[in-house]
């Protein structure tokens, strides 16, 4: 399911059709191939790391966010008696409005909001900024004219901490032909990071969000805000 339309599955395959050849002729006693295809197995589990490095990690992220929970924080917290310091609260108030804003101007952004896992090597590319969230702030720096609208805006414990951030484009192939640039960086951020992404087109002027390497697209505001008060401030 994770490699399920990306290129890899067409490695995936390759490798499936080698181990059953290997089978094959193993049944059949042919000796010299069977031990041949024996040593490609032999180090097919190496290959198989190099091969599918993002999709593991896309595997061991997914389920270290989805087993290792606030609720088991707390308990750790408990037994060892340590105080974990409160994260701020999301300003989701002022992302949606600027974020319905910029829809409405059809101006384009790409806002990562930053979950459990650190995303300095993709803040540090950009402009940082460590500034407060407000409508006026976003909207000025996606504006056409702001010399930080090309690249992403990403925020860390509710500060604006960078802008002009680039960020990996997904290499899925099963993509609809209206997904366009910002939608795929989207896509890409969310298969290498457990963070999340809102994205506004520039050319219709659709919300959209990614999160967990899926994008739901052109959703209304209502949806986008009701969404983010689950994901960070429930």
């Amino acid at each position: 399911m994770l490699i399920k339309g990306s290129v890899a599955i067409n490695i995936f395959v390759g490798i499936a059709i080698i181990y059953v050849l290997w089978v094959v002729v193993k049944a059949l006693k042919m000796q010299m191939i069977s031990s041949i295809l024996g040593q490609v197995i032999g180090v097919g589990a190496i290959a198989l790391v190099i091969v599918f490095q993002q999709e593991v990690r896309r595997f061991l992220l997914l389920i270290g966010s989805k087993y290792f929970s606030q609720n088991y924080k707390i308990k750790f917290s408990r037994f060892f008696s340590l105080k974990f310091k409160a994260e701020p609260l999301l300003n989701i108030k002022s992302i949606a409005i600027a974020v319905d804003d910029m829809a409405k101007k059809k101006i384009g952004a790409l806002i990562v909001i930053t979950k459990k896992m650190s995303l300095d090597n993709y803040s540090h590319i950009g402009d940082e900024l460590d500034a407060n969230i407000s409508s006026r702030m976003l909207e000025s720096i996606f504006s056409k004219e702001s010399p930080l609208h090309d690249g992403a805006v990403i925020i860390i414990n509710n500060k604006i901490k960078s802008a002009r951030c680039i960020l990996p484009v997904s290499d899925r192939i099963d993509l609809p032909p209206l997904y366009g640039t910002r939608h795929r960086a989207a896509l890409g951020m969310t298969e290498a990071t457990d963070s999340f992404i809102i994205v506004v087109s520039e050319e219709t002027g659709s919300i959209s969000y990614a999160v967990n390497g899926e994008l739901i697209y052109d959703v209304d505001i209502k949806q986008l805000s009701s969404v983010l008060e689950k994901e960070f401030n429930s």
